[in-house]
Order: C-alpha cells, then sequence, then structure tokens
C-alpha cells in the first residue's frame, strides 16, 4: 500500500494529475455542449435504426423457420423478403442520417475551436507557446476530435439504450440466452476501462511529442543560414532523425493499445455469441430441455435468439474499436484547456481600421501592471508630451517590450491605467490610438505582399523615397531582385537582420506617426548605420513625433536625452 493510502491523504502530485483529468473531462464536455441538441437528434435516430433490426430478426427468424418446418408458401416467403429488404433500407437510410447530422456538428466544433486559437494567438502579445506548437495543435491535433465526436460518442449513446432493450427482448424468450448475455456483456466495459488508462497516457505522449517536433522543425528553419554557416547539417539530420523515431514510437504505443482494445472485445464477444449458438443449437436437438419459459426452444424463438445476440455487443463492440478516439480526444482537450489557462495577454480593440483618436498625443502612466505567466511586471509612471523623447532601458526580462507592447494597447493591464490623448486606453478606442501609432519590434515581420505594401499597410499611396532615405534603408531596396515589387519571406529572407531592421523603420516612418515605439532599433546595425538611425529618428523627433524607444545601445541612450531604467 502507499504512502498515500497509509495516511488517508492525496499528495499534490495526484491532486494535480486530478484536476488535470477533470479539466480534461470538463473541456472536452464543453466541446459537446455547442452542438448538444444535434448529438441528441442523431443518437435518437441511432436508437430508432437499431430498434429496427429486433424486427428484421422476427422476420427473418420466420421465414426460416417456416422453410425448415415446411409450412410456408412462396407467396409468404416472397412478402416476408420484401419486408425484410424496406427495414433494412429504412434502417440504412436513418443511419445514414444520423451520420451527417453528427459529423456536421463535430465539423461545426473544430472549425469554431480552430477559429477561436487563431483569433487568440493572433491578439497574443509577444511570449507565450511557440507558433509552431499552437500551429500543431491547431492543423494536427484539432482534427483528432472527429473520430471521436463521430464515432466514439453516437456509439456510447448507442451501448447505453440497445443492449438493455436487446437483453429484455432475449429474456422474454430464453432467461438462459439472457444469462450469457448478462455475464458477457459487463466484461467488455470494465476491461475497456482498464486499457482506457493506459491509451490516454499513451496519447498524451504522442500529442506532446508532435508539438515537439514542430517546435524543433521550426526553430532549425528559422536558424537554417547558421545552420549551413557551421557545417552542422549531418548533425541536425542525427536530432530529426531521432525526434522522428521517438515520434514513431509514441504512435505505435497508441496503435497496439488501440489493436489491444479490439482484441479484449472480439474475444469476449465472440464468447458470448458462440455461447448463445451452443444452447441455442443443442436446445433444439433436444439435448437441452431447460432455459425457457415455458416448453422447449422453438426454431423461430431459437433463431430470433441467434440473430440479437451479435446486436447485443455491437455497440459495445464500438465502443471498444473508437476508444482510443476517446483518448487522443482527452488529449488533445487537455491541450485545449492548458492553452485556454495561460490566460494569454489579448490586445485592446479588434484591429480594425478606424480613424484616430483626436487630441494631443499625450500619454500618462500610473500604477500599471501587466500579468505575465505567473508573475506581475510593474510598469513605470510615466507622463509625456507631443515631442517627448524617452529611452526605456534595463536588463532583459524586465519589461521594456512589455511596457511598448502595454503603450500600444497589445496588452491588458492587470492594475492601473494608461491614459492617452487625455482618454482611458481601453477596448472602444485602442484602435483609434494605434491609428496614430508606428512600431518598431525586435522580430521584423514581413506580410506576403510585395515590399511596396508592406512599407505602406495604410495604403496611403504615397512616395516611399523620403521614409527609405530617412531609414538609410535605400540601398537595400536596390539590391533587391524587382526592387519595391520584390516579396520577401515572414522574417525577411534573403536581408540580413540589421536590412530587415532598417525597413521596419522605413516602414515606421512611411506612416508619418505622431507616437512612434521602438523596440532595438538600433540591433544588428553596425556603428555608421546605428549613428544614421538616431540621427533619422532624432529629426523625426524634430517634427513633434514622440519617441519610446527601449534600448541598450549608449549613443542612442544619450540621444534621447531622457532614460527610464527598469529594474
Amino acid at each position: 500500500m502507499s504512502a498515500e493510502a497509509e495516511g488517508g491523504q492525496i499528495t499534490a502530485p495526484t491532486a494535480r494529475r486530478r484536476r488535470a483529468r477533470s479539466a480534461d473531462v470538463e473541456r472536452l464536455d464543453a466541446l459537446e455542449a455547442g452542438a448538444s441538441s444535434a448529438f441528441r437528434i442523431a443518437g435518437l435516430l441511432n436508437i430508432a435504426a437499431g430498434l429496427i433490426w429486433p424486427l428484421q430478426a422476427l422476420v427473418i427468424s420466420g421465414l426460416i423457420a417456416s422453410w425448415i418446418e415446411k409450412r410456408g408458401t412462396p407467396g409468404s416467403a416472397m412478402a416476408a423478403a420484401v419486408l425484410f429488404f424496406v427495414l433494412a433500407a429504412a434502417r440504412a437510410l436513418i443511419d445514414h442520417r444520423a451520420g451527417a447530422i453528427v459529423f456536421a456538428a463535430a465539423d461545426r466544433i473544430v472549425a469554431a475551436e480552430r477559429a477561436g486559437l487563431i483569433a487568440r494567438e493572433s491578439r497574443r502579445a509577444a511570449g507565450g507557446p511557440a507558433s509552431a506548437e499552437v500551429g500543431a495543435l491547431i492543423a494536427q491535433k484539432l482534427p483528432m476530435l472527429m473520430p471521436y465526436l463521430t464515432r466514439y460518442r453516437p456509439a456510447q449513446f448507442r451501448m447505453a439504450v440497445l443492449p438493455p432493450i436487446l437483453l429484455a427482448l432475449t429474456l422474454s424468450v430464453s432467461w438462459a440466452a439472457a444469462l450469457v448475455l448478462l455475464v458477457a456483456g459487463p466484461l467488455i466495459p470494465v476491461f475497456m476501462a482498464l486499457i482506457g488508462m493506459a491509451a490516454k497516457e499513451a496519447s498524451a505522449k504522442q500529442m506532446a511529442e508532435i508539438g515537439d517536433l514542430n517546435a524543433l522543425l521550426m526553430d532549425r528553419l528559422g536558424a537554417l543560414v547558421d545552420i549551413r554557416l557551421l557545417d552542422a547539417g549531418a548533425r541536425i539530420a542525427r536530432d530529426f532523425e531521432a525526434r522522428a523515431e521517438g515520434l514513431r514510437a509514441r504512435t505505435m504505443a497508441v496503435l497496439r493499445i488501440a489493436f489491444l482494445s479490439s482484441t479484449v472485445l472480439e474475444l469476449f464477444s465472440s464468447l458470448g455469441v458462440a455461447m448463445i449458438a451452443v444452447y441455442v443449437g443443442f436446445s433444439l436437438l433436444g439435448s437441452i430441455g431447460f432455459g425457457t419459459w415455458s416448453g422447449p426452444l422453438g426454431m423461430q424463438a431459437g433463431l430470433f435468439v441467434l440473430l440479437l445476440a451479435p446486436e447485443f455487443f455491437q455497440p459495445l463492440r464500438d465502443v471498444a474499436a473508437a476508444w482510443h478516439d476517446r483518448a487522443a480526444a482527452l488529449a488533445v482537450a487537455g491541450e485545449l484547456a492548458a492553452a485556454e489557462a495561460e490566460a494569454p495577454d489579448g490586445a485592446l480593440g479588434t484591429g480594425a481600421a478606424v480613424a484616430a483618436l483626436p487630441g494631443p498625443a499625450t500619454i500618462v502612466v500610473t500604477g500599471a501592471s501587466v500579468r505575465r505567466g505567473n508573475r506581475s511586471v510593474r510598469l513605470p509612471d510615466l507622463t509625456l508630451e507631443p515631442g517627448d523623447r524617452v529611452a526605456v532601458t534595463g536588463p532583459s526580462g524586465a519589461g521594456k517590450s512589455t511596457l511598448l507592447a502595454a503603450l500600444a494597447g497589445l496588452v491588458q493591464l492587470d492594475a492601473g491605467a494608461i491614459r492617452v490623448a487625455g482618454a482611458p486606453l481601453s477596448e472602444a478606442n485602442a484602435d483609434a490610438w494605434r491609428a496614430r501609432l508606428a512600431w518598431v519590434g525586435q522580430a521584423p515581420h514581413f506580410l506576403d505582399r510585395t515590399l511596396a505594401e508592406n512599407l505602406d499597410l495604410r495604403g496611403w499611396g504615397g512616395d516611399l523615397g523620403p521614409a527609405l532615405r530617412t531609414a538609410r534603408a535605400e540601398d537595400v531596396v536596390a539590391t533587391l531582385p524587382g526592387g519595391l515589387q520584390a516579396r520577401l519571406g515572414e522574417t525577411g529572407g534573403g536581408i540580413s537582420g540589421g536590412e530587415a531592421r532598417r525597413l521596419m523603420l522605413a516602414r515606421a516612418f512611411a506612416a508619418a506617426p505622431d507616437v512612434l515605439l521602438a523596440d532595438e532599433p538600433t540591433a544588428d546595425l553596425d556603428a555608421e548605420t546605428a549613428d544614421a538611425v538616431t540621427a533619422a529618428l532624432m529629426a523625426l523627433s524634430t517634427t513633434g513625433v514622440t519617441l519610446i524607444v527601449a534600448t541598450h545601445d549608449a549613443r542612442l541612450i544619450e540621444a534621447m536625452g531622457r532614460e527610464v531604467t527598469l529594474a
């Protein structure tokens, strides 16, 4: 006995595991809640289709018994055959309709979850899970909910209703046959539950391995130039081979458990049907004279019971066959719950193009803080007037980028307030405030458009030459095939980090902002170009633009004139 059991207490790891299990189940239940009516209708249709089989069994058993006992006529046999096939067609149509309803509902659920994830991640500020992990969840893992919703849930509904009804029908003919079903049937869910514990753990490990492999791939693609320069291609290939082998092993573990569950199910269901067949056969031969309520078991009654037996086990077989689908769905639901529990700092506003917020471009920060994971980042109190310049300094991780994001309304405050243009920064005016801003982030990012469109995101159609000259980026454009019509990769493929940053500065200058927020604008630049960019920023300030720059560059800090240091 474990110390936990002896002490009568639940240890912290056990409590966390139980909370995780309940979070998985609760998240899975929440997924289904939005389409509960559709699943209910489909479930009722499945039950109706399942209840047609006893009628078919009654018809076919009567037809066969009449042939064997030589009491049927060709007309009655034809009528019975037509009735059987009519019932079969009705059952197929009902099953088809139920399947269509379930699939449409499941597709809506997965589409809604995918849209929600994309919307949430598009509003997330810097930090949080790697984009590769989120991409794996959206593209590879969410579709794993479909088999659960379309196979396991309908089978579970049928298992709850049809076996008791078929057991009651069997009991009305033979208590011995009903006893066999009553003993063999419950063993299947018991073994499924035992197997399911291992299936869930294996599926969770497989999900984690998929996310890790995607994150590794994106990381290595981002460092492809460095890998080639260091001639580390062979080592990277070996790393990928090892991780791919790990994913293969995880996948095979899931498949082994799935096959094991199917084997266990087939064993018990086959034994149950075989025992019914043996009982019916010996009863019809006269070797067994018990098991019925009155008199010996007749030919039609025996065939009827024998035909019901496989259908009694079929819902149980369907559930067992889809048991690994449930394990995979729980693993995905757990990741969804974990992603939601992180409570990402969503941007204020909707990102819509709106008119600029009126009034002087003043900024006042008072007692503000931002929640980052499990810690709160305290922002400095600031008061800035139009044309002010301030350098935000401090060690990495102190909150410089967080301050800039908060001033742009890209993260929500945990406490305090930020006032812009005389009004509190809020959902209602964040888009209008951002219409007056220009942003230069640490990581350059280009859309899948021409360079000209990237530099003129607001579509003003003005001359980009002055902005390029001010940012010292004219030579960058001149070396690109097609010039301003060139299309760069997402992170600026084909140009250096310093060149990409100069283009980002040109984009900011072209926007003619009232406030410029720049995160390390002179990073990755040589001393001469950094001095030129600093001079350009100072020239921009003389036009009344407010400059707020996070930097470690001593020359830029000195040029800004005012420094705010974060601890």
